[in-house]
């Protein structure tokens, strides 16, 4: 582990996904009978970018967020690419569902280390009607 970015689950609780940004891949994790995870291997591999924050949608869906990479990505739960929302800038962050019916897509970018960045960079940008994303449990601490 190096650089981990995005998390989340699969809408039953029954895989986590995890990204460590270097290895550029999306990895999965089962999650055993002890609520801990196990038998981690790759979900999916990403060439063109570093993946960087996720979000699982309704359908079991992973987003994710590609640094260097403009775009976000969905990948079915087999981890076939299914969708590509190319943006007008380099580097998105994370990927997020909100609205009143979780079903616009929220992106966070950033414009650090640019030489010349587009003027949208470091801007939150919204997709709406993207899909449908799962609710969220509420910070406990």
């Amino acid at each position: 582990v190096s650089v981990s970015n995005g998390i989340g689950w699969a809408p039953d609780g029954r895989r986590v996904y995890y990204i460590d940004s270097p290895t550029r891949r999306i990895d999965v994790f089962d999650i055993g009978d002890d609520q801990l995870p196990v038998d981690r291997r790759p979900f999916a591999t990403v060439e063109d970018g570093f993946p960087d924050g996720l979000t699982v949608d309704a359908e079991g869906g992973v987003w994710v967020a590609l640094w260097d990479g403009g775009a976000v990505r969905r990948y079915t739960p087999d981890g076939a690419l299914d969708r590509v929302l190319e943006l007008p800038v380099r580097r998105p962050t994370a990927c997020a569902f909100g609205g009143a019916d979780l079903t616009d897509l929220y992106i966070t970018t950033a414009r650090t280390g640019l030489a010349a960045p587009h003027p949208m960079s470091g801007s939150l940008l919204v997709v709406p009607g993207a899909g449908k994303g799962l609710p969220q449990p509420e910070f406990a601490g």
